[in-house]
Formats: C-alpha cells, sequence, structure tokens
C-alpha cells in the first residue's frame, strides 16, 4: 500500500466515524421521550382510566392509551354499565381550554355522572401539559395525533371542537348539541338530565 492509499484509507475512516458519531441514536431518543412523558404524566396526575364490564356497541372494539398511565383502555368496556359524559378536545382548541375546568368542577359535584376526556388531533405531551397548566385531573384516554383515531372516528366527531356525548347505562350515545360548549356546570348538569331522559 502506497503513502497516499494509507492516508486516503485513514481519512475515509475518519470521516465515517465522525458520520456515526453524529448521527441521531433511535434508542437513546425514543427512552427520553419516554422518560419525559413520565414525568408529564406524574406531574398530571389524572384519576385513572375506567374498566367496565359489558359492552356499549358503537365503541365497541375500540382499544387506545389511558393518557395518564399509558395503558390501553377498551373503551367499549370502559363505559358499559354506567352513564359517563364523553368529552373530546384538543390542545389547540381555544374553548376546549374553557371548558375543561368547567367539567372538572362538574365531576365532584355530588350525583355527577362519570367523565372521560379524550384528547385528539394533538400529542400526548402537549395534552399532559395543558391539563397540568389547568389544574384538571379527569380521566383521559388518547387518541392520536391525527384525525382519524378510533374514538373519534367510532363517535362520528365533528371538525369543530369540543364535542360532547353521553353513554347511558345501557350503552346509547348520544350527541350533545346545546349547548356545543360548557360555560358554567348547570350547563353540564342540565345536557346530562337531558340526555339520560330523551
Amino acid at each position: 500500500m502506497t503513502t497516499v492509499t494509507k492516508w486516503a484509507v485513514a481519512v475515509a475512516v475518519l470521516v465515517l466515524a465522525a458520520i456515526v458519531a453524529f448521527l441521531p441514536r433511535g434508542g437513546d431518543k425514543s427512552v427520553k421521550i419516554t422518560a419525559d412523558l413520565g414525568q408529564a404524566r406524574a406531574k398530571a396526575a389524572l384519576a385513572a382510566c375506567p374498566r367496565g364490564t359489558g359492552e356499549v356497541k358503537q365503541l365497541s372494539g375500540v382499544s387506545v392509551p389511558c393518557l395518564g398511565d399509558g395503558s390501553t383502555v377498551d373503551v367499549g368496556t370502559a363505559l358499559a354499565g354506567r352513564p359517563t359524559l364523553v368529552n373530546v378536545w384538543a390542545t389547540w382548541c381555544v374553548p376546549c381550554k374553557t371548558e375543561l375546568p368547567v367539567l372538572a368542577a362538574y365531576a365532584a359535584q355530588p350525583g355527577a355522572v362519570g367523565v372521560l376526556e379524550v384528547q385528539v388531533a394533538s400529542s400526548a405531551a402537549d395534552g399532559l401539559s395543558l391539563l397540568t397548566s389547568l389544574g384538571v385531573h379527569l380521566p383521559s384516554i388518547f387518541d392520536g395525533v391525527d384525525n382519524t383515531g378510533p374514538v373519534r372516528t367510532a363517535l362520528k366527531v365533528p371538525p369543530t371542537l369540543p364535542a360532547s356525548y353521553l353513554v347511558t347505562a345501557d350503552g346509547q350515545v348520544r350527541f350533545i348539541s346545546n349547548p356545543r360548549v360548557f360555560d358554567n356546570t348547570d350547563q353540564v348538569r342540565t345536557a346530562v338530565e337531558v340526555g339520560l331522559h330523551g
């Protein structure tokens, strides 16, 4: 091997080593993301996602992560057997930021039905951060970052958020159209009563 060839090989090895050293490492990144989400979950301190028995036909077979702990929730089973107000929201939705604390206040009142939050079309990290900043600790599930999550699809959620539904104890799913956005707990209570008896 000539001196020029040796130098060329040495330079090539150094260039290759530099490229490898600066390549992103997927394993390191995924560990960091998981750790960051774990910290965000701890700060958010969300209530446990519901677990139930039976089946809500419209949500049958729909499984998504619980935002609070990452476990998988079978939504059709989780909502079966008891009335639950299901609220669909996203971090970029301005009215959602007003409505989330109202729903939390309603859920804390005696006689309130269960409330399940469904975060859509925004990252889990952003959702946890928003819930933490609002002081909302309601049970929440994560329906993905796009507009085609399985919960959103099953409920036929309109493009304008927020959107709320009442799931009755016998598994009926009723869209709440009046009002579309809750400004106070009396509105929530009235909408639930109408949904339960309508």
